[in-house]
């Protein structure tokens, strides 16, 4: 049997859009106001892609900056991952090129799709493959463009979204440091609450199914919010139940950037300061599997992650999936 290789990520880079659209900008286009978005979501300005842009345009970015962190060449790459819901179109993989485009040229590239969950998903399966020691340096990439998916007459969930790209290369660590435990779990029962109904081989897109907005996110807000308050918090204890650590061993949380009411359920939930969790959602909204990596990339930049800091991960989103990791930083 061979030897378990302790995995972990050994760089991290992320590209967001310049174009801002602030809370002030969606009062002119759908009934709302800056005070309500506020104190509902905690948004007070979100990224939007320009036209001529794609996903890969801004996972390439991303990659690049994360293999300059790590110091290592495209080539060096054993695999690419890309976590998405808006992939640039439905094949091929949005994976495959961003792996052209990086040029990583014959490195094998695949997407995954666990809606804002799948950046942990990707973290899970990159350390599967480090850990093994089938491959070395894993690429998980985290990306979505949510404008292109939002409703805009939809008041309820056109406020949440922004667009935007995290990446984190997984590779071997320190003994003592790199991942110590992954949640994952769906549920499919609850499918329907959190989806985009048409444009599938259940529902091909149609001009009535366009018309109808049914190519765009639907979201029930009630039961998304009641699942994300109560899994958010699980997933994390679960984790350090097996691990055998408890809350106060975490140096900082950093979550699934939806909505400041769920983070403030979960603080409350694990007992730990507010502090110990980084919170970057008012300025990006939710960019789905790229926000975890970007809030990483962004805490890093801020001096805010040290080598040898216990950091908790957590998403949830459409499946519905949930996904936490826990992991003492490499570097």
């Amino acid at each position: 049997m061979s030897e378990i290789i302790q995995a972990g990520i050994i760089g991290m880079g992320s590209a967001v859009p310049d174009r801002i659209l602030t809370n002030a900008d969606m009062e002119k286009i759908v009934d709302t106001n800056d005070e309500w978005i506020v104190n509902m979501t905690g948004i007070r300005e979100r990224r939007i892609a320009d036209e001529d842009k794609a996903t890969s345009d801004y996972a390439a970015l991303a990659a690049n900056k994360a293999l300059k962190q790590a110091g290592l060449k495209a080539t060096d790459l054993d695999l690419i991952l890309v976590a998405t819901i808006s992939p640039d179109m439905p094949f091929p993989a949005t994976a495959s090129i961003v792996q052209n485009a990086i040029g990583a040229t014959g490195v094998p590239a695949f997407d995954l799709s666990a809606g804002c969950s799948g950046w942990a998903y990707g973290l899970s399966v990159a350390n599967a493959f480090v850990s093994s020691g089938i491959y070395k340096h894993v690429m998980v990439i985290g990306a979505d463009l949510l404008s292109r998916l939002t409703n805009w007459t939809d008041r309820s969930s056109c406020i949440l979204f922004g667009d935007g790209a995290g990446a984190g290369i997984v590779g071997p660590v320190e003994e003592g440091y790199g991942f110590k435990g992954f949640s994952l779990g769906s549920d499919g029962s609850s499918a329907e609450v959190l989806k985009i109904h048409a444009g599938g081989s259940r529902t091909p897109c149609s001009v009535e199914e366009i018309e109808k907005h049914n190519n765009k996110i639907h979201m029930e807000g009630r039961e998304v919010f009641k699942f994300a308050v109560k899994i958010q918090g699980e997933a994390i204890l679960q984790i350090l139940q097996q691990i055998g650590m408890s809350p106060d061993d975490l140096d900082m949380v950093v979550p699934h950037q939806a909505n400041i009411r769920i983070i403030d359920s979960a603080i409350k939930r694990l007992g730990i300061p507010k502090e110990k969790f980084y919170v970057n959602l008012q300025k990006y909204g939710n960019t789905s599997a790229a926000s975890i990596p970007i809030a990483i990339d962004e805490a890093i930049s801020e001096g805010c992650i040290h080598k040898g800091d216990n950091i908790a991960v957590v998403g949830f989103g459409a499946g519905l999936t949930w996904g936490a990791g826990v992991m003492k930083w490499a570097y």
